[in-house]
């Protein structure tokens, strides 16, 4: 049995979400696929994720022990480290993610949890696991030259790898904004790739 966790970053009130409408269905098609495995939900904005401060510094860089589980900032960290499966589902702001999205990585980018510090460097201390990113752009990002203006994809994949994933796919809905573009089509597209990728997943 596998535990997904599935971590949303979207302000939007419920059902007003298009990156939403693709990662609920992806979510859906996985549990009929994988009825046993456990899924938690991890709706940012829900938890309040905050930006880390100076009072958290001394519990992300201190010993990691029975205690430091129950720390209301590490134990993002746990829960990440023990997930076997990522799905993370936000849409493109301003050329990269959501802010909220961001000071969660910095929650679980945790020496002696997510990766270490060893003689040659750091080593990510998730490997052997999979990651899906569901994103709602409002442009053309995919190809084009304003792939080289997209960062989130590009971010998650390089801090992700970092914890030892290398194993990450992007499932992305653009030209979300564009005047003229069947908006449905694209979304109904984007979920078709998700319901095939969960197929590998």
């Amino acid at each position: 049995m596998s535990k997904i966790l599935y971590i949303k970053a979207n302000v939007k009130p419920e059902g007003q979400s298009r990156t939403f409408k693709i990662s609920d269905k992806f979510i859906e098609e996985y549990k009929l696929k994988n009825p046993k495995d456990e899924i938690i939900t991890l709706d940012l904005y829900k938890e309040n994720i905050d930006f880390l401060k100076g009072e958290d510094l001394s519990a992300v860089f201190g010993p990691k022990n029975d205690e430091s589980r129950n720390h209301p900032i590490l134990k993002y960290a746990y829960q990440f480290a023990e997930a076997d499966k990522y799905v993370i589902a936000a849409p493109m702001w301003n050329l990269s993610i959501p802010a909220i999205l961001k000071a969660y990585i910095d929650y679980v980018s945790v020496t002696g949890i997510t990766f270490k510090y060893t003689a040659n460097g750091p080593v990510g201390l998730c490997e052997g696991k999979k990651a899906v990113y569901i994103v709602g752009r409002g442009g053309s990002y995919s190809e084009g030259p304003a792939t080289m203006l997209e960062m989130g994809d590009r971010y998650l994949k390089t801090i992700f790898a970092f914890f030892g994933i290398s194993d990450f796919t992007t499932i992305a809905a653009d030209n979300l904004d564009v005047i003229g573009e069947d908006v449905e089509a694209i979304i109904e597209n984007a979920i078709k790739e998700a319901k095939e990728t969960v197929k590998e997943f």
